[in-house]
């Protein structure tokens, strides 16, 4: 492109036009035409242990009377790593949004173009730098300026932003939802929200609540809770804490279409959420919630199935969706965390689908006590955590949610399936599928006794393995150990003589210590018996009860104790196991630990023998 015919394409008094007189600039200039003066990347260096910052660029674009700073929105980054977007060159602004932050005039580009490249990178003319006129209140999203400084503000006003444009499509090909208007205040799509975002206001459906969560720490205490928002462009995560908590808690409802306007946008903490979004919100004492009149412009829950039988190729602690008929409903059951020594309810529920494979899906707390579906009912559940305890296995997330016989095409479809045919069926399970991790995502061999050992298993290396067998034999000695409670601690305390129970590790004394149990099991199949060593989790589904209990009953009634150790007698269960080679002393034996135990599922048991049946009669 010449330097005649890029002058002559180049937009002249836009930028005064975008920052001065917005809904003129829509009209005159719906795609206006810059020149890219500079370009700079603003490496951020993270705190250390926090989350790698996003790449951002600033650059300067010129309408040859003027030039304005900008930042390039990261989902238009594609532009500088594909080398299109270079210093001189002619740029389309497809979407944008002007701020005004510390007295400086910010320009948002959401997406741009190059519209061709110059013989030499000298800008155009002498552009001087822009100057808006003064806004009245410029502050940024939740009180904070450009580059995170606090400022004061006055009451919250709900404004709209200064100026925005949003193109016919967002970064990396997505389609981005425009802007809407509601009186005199412009509601913008979530997909769009952005820590460089001004003033903005979203309307949004809460598709979840948590409840209040209280914490105590030497720094202080509080409490919080967090609602998921969701709209046409996509979903985000929101949380209030202490004076928020209380202000806004019974405001927000599931299913309840909201306006939300001045939060504070941070990076999404991921380990705490499930929503696909790198943002999350944070209310603060100028957030403004509304209900909506109209509740019904707002979708409802969305959801990305998987089908039950694929979840033996989804990674363990992954997270997905499911919906299925629900087979059988447990009873509610309380644990103890190992790590804070805290009861928590919980309740197991099996679901079904038409892939013929079933699961066991555990919810918990609040949502386990008023569990009140009934079995053959239809439940999607968003947000739920792949296990490979028991070889494949879900639980529901906190920031889960679970819909009831949900009006959906793929719960009808189920509901259709399941009167038809569907309760007839065998299903099959994910038992003694689990796979051995990511080190080499092979399954886990089924094997008996006999072949355990007949294969050397764990003589080189450590070998994982799965076993169907029955506990003939407990040793009652030594079945647990005095451990600390401190959270992550698991170390073997040591009775001071005073009451109190010392951690040498954590440097503590306790008044009570967190029994643990670690058990020797004799175990056998119509092949052999094996010695198997279990720790807490697997002594805990062997014994039925935790080792505090155990350990309770032991020092009130230790006469009941023998009738305990004998109603866990011969018990089938599904073992997953390690064959790895310890040294006892002098001596080298190979030892069989359980990672993880499991009731039968005799259904898709039966399934298995049918099958290997089928291939014998092929075969033969």
């Amino acid at each position: 492109m010449s330097v005649a015919g890029a002058q002559q394409a180049i937009t002249q008094g836009a930028l005064d036009a975008i920052f001065n007189d917005p809904e003129s600039a829509e009209q005159r200039f719906p795609v206006p035409v810059l020149q890219c003066l500079q370009i700079k990347s603003l490496a951020a260096q993270p705190a250390p242990g926090a989350p790698a910052q996003p790449e951002r660029y600033r650059v300067v674009l010129s309408d040859i009377r003027n030039y304005v700073q900008c930042m390039l929105a990261t989902q238009a980054n594609h532009v500088i790593h594909d080398n299109q977007l270079v210093r001189g060159c002619v740029v389309r602004v497809k979407s944008y949004q002007a701020n005004a932050v510390k007295g400086k005039n910010i320009l948002i580009i959401l997406e741009l173009e190059v519209a061709g490249e110059l013989g030499s990178h000298d800008r155009i003319g002498e552009p001087a730098p822009f100057e808006a006129k003064s806004q009245s209140a410029s502050t940024a999203i939740g009180g904070s300026g450009f580059y995170g400084a606090k400022t004061e503000s006055p009451a919250p006003v709900k404004t709209e932003p200064m100026s925005s444009h949003m193109g016919p499509t967002g970064g990396g090909g997505r389609t981005a939802a425009a802007p809407s208007t509601r009186g005199n205040v412009v509601v913008y799509p979530i997909e769009s929200i952005t820590p460089y975002a001004h003033k903005w206001t979203i309307k949004a459906r809460v598709t979840s609540k948590s409840d209040i969560k209280t914490w105590h720490k030497a720094s202080g205490e509080g409490k919080l809770f967090s609602v998921n928002l969701l709209d046409e462009s996509g979903e985000i995560k929101a949380t209030g804490f202490n004076e928020q908590c209380d202000a806004f808690y019974e405001l927000l409802q599931e299913g309840q279409v909201y306006y939300i306007s001045t939060c504070k946008v941070n990076l999404a903490k991921k380990q705490f959420s499930n929503l696909p979004n790198d943002y999350e919100l944070a209310f603060e004492r100028e957030t403004i919630i509304e209900k909506a009149e109209d509740q019904s412009s707002v979708p409802q829950v969305r959801f990305n199935f998987i089908s039950i039988s694929d979840l033996q190729s989804v990674e363990k602690d992954a997270t997905v969706d499911v919906v299925g008929v629900l087979k059988d409903v447990g009873d509610v059951s309380q644990i103890t965390a190992k790590s804070t020594g805290k009861p928590y309810d919980k309740r197991e529920l099996t679901l079904v689908d038409d892939s013929q494979f079933s699961v066991r899906l555990t919810i918990w707390g609040k949502t386990a006590t008023t569990f009140s579906a009934q079995p053959e009912s239809v439940v999607a559940f968003k947000g739920v955590k792949v296990s490979d305890f028991g070889g494949r296995s879900l639980s529901l997330l906190a920031s889960g949610t679970m819909a009831l016989d949900p009006d959906i095409e793929e719960a009808h479809r189920l509901k259709g399936w399941y009167d038809s045919q569907g309760r007839t069926d065998n299903f099959s399970s994910h038992n003694n599928m689990s796979t051995m991790g990511t080190a080499t995502g092979r399954q886990d061999q089924a094997k008996c006794i006999s072949q355990v050992k007949d294969e050397n298993l764990g003589m080189e290396n450590a070998d994982y393995f799965s076993l169907m067998a029955t506990i003939v034999y407990i040793k009652q000695e030594n079945f647990a150990y005095p451990a600390c409670s401190s959270e992550g601690c698991n170390k073997k305390v040591v009775d001071q003589g005073d009451g109190t129970w010392r951690c040498e590790k954590c440097n503590v004394n306790h008044p009570r210590p967190q029994y643990r149990y670690i058990m020797s099991v004799n175990v056998n199949d119509h092949t052999g018996q094996l010695w198997l060593s279990c720790f807490d989790d697997v002594g805990r589904v062997v014994m039925g009860m935790s080792a505090d209990e155990l350990m309770e009953i032991k020092e009130n009634d230790e006469d009941r104790v023998p009738g305990i150790f004998e109603a866990a007698n011969c018990t089938k269960l599904n073992f997953r196991c390690r064959a790895k080679m310890d040294m006892y002393g002098e001596n080298q034996r190979v030892r069989y630990q359980v990672m993880s135990a499991s009731q039968l599922d005799y259904a898709s048991e039966i399934t298995k023998l049918e099958n290997l049946i089928k291939q014998f009669e092929v075969s033969s």
